[in-house]
């Protein structure tokens, strides 16, 4: 930050003595007052917003209708309009115009302030000293700080959104969002990209679905106190073709010179409250964590393995009546010793495979049946109370949203009671975790599979995803490899999902670590650090052997989808079947 700058943050200078410069300041103060709705400055105004925001839910949080002076504000919208290029960001948690040449407009330099006067006069007065201790107040937030000043201009065009995240991130302690859709134009509830809380079941564990909900106007404010493990929220997807237009910022912890500063505050904040990102990997969220990831022991007996490990080693071992079983499901073209070699040599140069027409034709065209009439015919439950069994909502919201296939709740009781589609999956999901299907996997992938999870996923358009996550090892095995082998079976039923526009894509992606703690998100779909980018599609089968190093996540499925990303996820903890002794 430049002397310039410092040298003209008012608690810097609030402590000159009187005199000409301090009569020049308080008339400067005046005017920087004038510039906001003069309600803010009424004790009343402020004791009444104060107490509505300490009752507020699921936490603290308010907002304020025409914060500013208008004519000032939308100048600075054309401004933004005239001057700022944006450019689409895209990641696991985000979708985003982002301002390419002016990322953060706490770096205002000599040049910004030619183009962006008016820019200029609004971070000013944002981080004013008499409105930062006016949100102080009614935030209940003690001191905040003048210096480290934390803005940046985005975007929300039709797609964008921000997943849930509690903006756990450095010295913050108070967010704001100020917006600046189109100013003689009400944004109404319905065009999306609104500012929805989410209350916790428990510190760093968010409800599924949100409790509250702000739809944004021209200069109106909202703003929270940064609370660790409870402050969640989210942005909604912006459903219609319009610009939601806004300046999100952050008031941090005082630094050093500033009132309110005490030394080392600012360092226990950040050791004592991790990100929600390093926080996914305690023990409380597994807890609360469902569906569990639960690779099971399935191969127990030696003769087993020893079965598993030949097939491995020999294609030629899987017998007539294994190849008819495994042909109930499987299209035949990928079941012939010509066809199996085809898939084994793939897998065994790349570490991945993908096959296209998997299913056999009389059980691809029946699933595609069912999961049409249900796209087209019900009503799709979005929220967990309309949900029904035997579909789950898998939670929490910080780490991924859909719906899963319970598979407890399917017994002989229940069978005449089961949806047909739900029935077909079910029996789809046995036939996956079947004694037959590993013997088709060891003979493709050379490799032993000891343990399985299979799990049936429906994301529903502007609802679901996965997040990016961390390769969590088995540890309760000996003698298995520091790497899973993942399947997914993708069963979606509709076409509109090549290129990406609408989500639901599955990434896998190496993980490059981000040390600076200004930044949320670290998992970036647009890069060299890509591997696998696959669309949704109706009946292909995906293998890939992944290592710790390698994140994977789904991506959001967008209002615009035309329906469900629907798909079998499996995971497999494997041997390999090397012999050592070989050189």
């Amino acid at each position: 930050m430049s002397a310039y700058k410092r040298n003209n943050d008012s608690s810097e200078v609030s402590h000159i003595e009187d005199g000409p410069a301090t009569k020049l300041l308080a008339m400067e103060e005046d005017k920087m007052k004038s510039l906001f709705n003069q309600k803010i400055w009424d004790p009343k105004f402020q004791n009444d917003l104060e107490e509505t925001i300490s009752k507020s839910e699921p936490y603290n949080w308010g907002s304020i209708t025409e914060l500013v002076d208008d004519d000032l504000l939308r100048s600075v919208r054309k401004e933004i309009e005239s001057e700022i290029h944006f450019t689409l960001k895209e990641t696991d948690i985000y979708k985003v115009n982002q301002s390419g040449d002016l990322a953060n407009l706490s770096g205002l330099d000599w040049a910004d302030l030619s183009r962006l006067p008016n820019m200029y006069k609004l971070r000013q007065i944002l981080y004013s000293e008499p409105y930062r201790k006016f949100i102080a107040k009614i935030t209940n937030s003690k001191y905040l700080s003048g210096s480290k000043m934390d803005m940046s201009v985005n975007t929300y065009t039709k797609g964008c959104h921000l997943l849930t995240h509690d903006d756990v991130i450095g010295s913050r302690r108070v967010s704001f969002i100020l917006y600046l859709p189109e100013p003689d134009r009400k944004w109404k509830e319905h065009y999306g990209g609104g500012l929805r809380l989410f209350p916790s079941v428990a510190n760093n564990i968010p409800y599924t679905d949100p409790c509250a909900k702000l739809v944004p106007q021209f200069n109106q404010i909202a703003f929270f106190k940064v609370k660790p493990g409870y402050s969640f929220h989210d942005v909604e997807e912006v459903k219609v073709d319009k610009h939601r237009l806004s300046i999100q910022g952050w008031y941090h912890i005082p630094q050093e010179g500033e009132e309110g500063y005490i030394p080392g505050e600012e360092e226990a904040w950040v050791n004592n409250n991790n990100s929600t990102l390093s926080q996914l990997e305690f023990n409380l969220l597994q807890e609360f964590e469902y569906p569990k990831d639960e690779r099971k022991l399935v191969v127990k007996e030696p003769s087993q393995e020893e079965q598993l490990t030949k097939l491995a080693e020999d294609l030629t071992k899987l017998s007539s009546e294994e190849i008819k079983d495994l042909n109930k499901y499987i299209d035949e073209e990928h079941l012939t010793k010509e066809g199996l070699q085809v898939l084994q040599k793939n897998f065994l140069e790349n570490s991945s495979l993908s096959i296209e027409n998997f299913l056999n034709k009389e059980t691809s065209e029946l699933l595609l049946k069912l999961i049409k009439y249900r796209e087209l015919n019900e009503i799709c439950p979005m929220t967990v109370e309309e949900n029904k069994k035997p579909w789950e909502t898998a939670k929490p919201p910080h780490k991924w949203r859909f719906l899963y296939l319970d598979e407890n709740e399917f017994n002989e009781e229940s069978q005449n009671e089961r949806a047909e589609l739900d029935s077909k999956l079910y029996d789809l999901s046995q036939f996956l975790q079947s004694f037959v299907f590993k013997k088709f996997i060891a003979t493709i992938t050379c490799l032993v599979p000891l343990t399985q999870s299979v799990i049936v996923r429906r994301f529903r358009p502007g609802n679901d995803f996965t997040l990016a996550d961390k390769l969590q090892l088995n540890k309760n095995f000996d003698n298995l490899m520091e790497c899973i082998l993942e399947g997914t079976l993708s069963l979606s039923a509709f076409d509109d999902w090549e290129g990406g526009n609408v989500g639901g894509y599955q990434i896998y992606m190496l993980n490059e670590e981000d040390n600076g703690d200004d930044q949320a998100v670290v998992h970036d779909d647009n890069g060299e650090s890509v591997l696998i980018n696959k669309s949704a599609s109706w009946n292909s089968f995906n293998l890939v052997l992944r290592d710790e190093n390698v994140l994977e996540f789904i991506k959001y499925v967008s209002w615009g989808a035309k329906g469900s990303r629907w798909d079998i996820k499996m995971l497999w903890d494997v041997k390999d079947t090397g012999d050592d002794d070989e050189e």
